[in-house]
């Protein structure tokens, strides 16, 4: 049995039913607890559950970021990113608004937990934090103009008799046109859904 806290927020799972109602008995002794039943919603992250299957999605955080940041009616993307770019430093001129540019990739970090296909977009864009210009700000809008027409994107877990570990993984060279660092990333699946990914400098 897993149990996964935070704050108040408890979230239990196992292979043992009566082990999990044993467990929720004896905290329920000790602490003023409401059961809820199957997970819906936890922490941002949509939970949908069939017989053989669970999938994780963020649909409603994409739509309240789309909301903050005035792009709920933006032109739907096909990519995460603007093929073959290579951000710099200095971009055009300073962002007039910086914390506005760290709200919003900040946000979208928190996305990744459902979103390995952003992963290398927002790993770029996350290193710009500090001083970011209008080019950034721009990728960083571009994101949010394919998550519009990709919201309902996620990971799904399907049950299979093949339950292996597959990874992948890739480098660029010399990604970094200030640097000349590479970029390398990973993502490993576990059976039938991705269960571990990065991209980093």
């Amino acid at each position: 049995m897993y149990l996964v806290v935070y704050v108040d927020d408890l979230l239990m799972t196992g292979n043992n039913e009566s082990y999990i109602a044993s467990i929720k008995k004896e905290l329920g002794k000790s602490f003023e607890m409401t059961d809820l039943g199957y997970v819906h919603y936890y922490l941002g992250i949509e939970v949908t559950q069939h017989p053989k299957s669970i999938f994780l999605s963020q649909k409603k955080y994409i739509g309240d970021l789309l909301n903050k940041f005035g792009m709920t009616e933006c032109n739907p993307l096909s990519t995460p990113m603007e093929q073959n770019l290579k951000l710099t430093s200095i971009e055009g001129k300073e962002f007039e608004d910086a914390t506005k540019y760290r709200q919003l990739v900040g946000s979208l970090i928190y996305l990744t937990t459902t979103r390995p296909d952003i992963s290398f977009t927002i790993g770029i864009l996350s290193r710009l934090m500090q001083k970011p210009c209008e080019g950034h700000w721009s990728a960083a809008k571009r994101v949010l103009r394919y998550l519009k027409g990709t919201q309902d994107l996620g990971i799904k877990y399907t049950q299979v008799d093949d339950f292996s570990l597959i990874g992948y993984s890739d480098s660029d060279f010399n990604g970094d046109k200030e640097t000349g660092v590479s970029t390398s990333g990973y993502a490993m699946s576990l059976g039938s859904g991705a269960v571990s990914w990065r991209s980093r400098k």
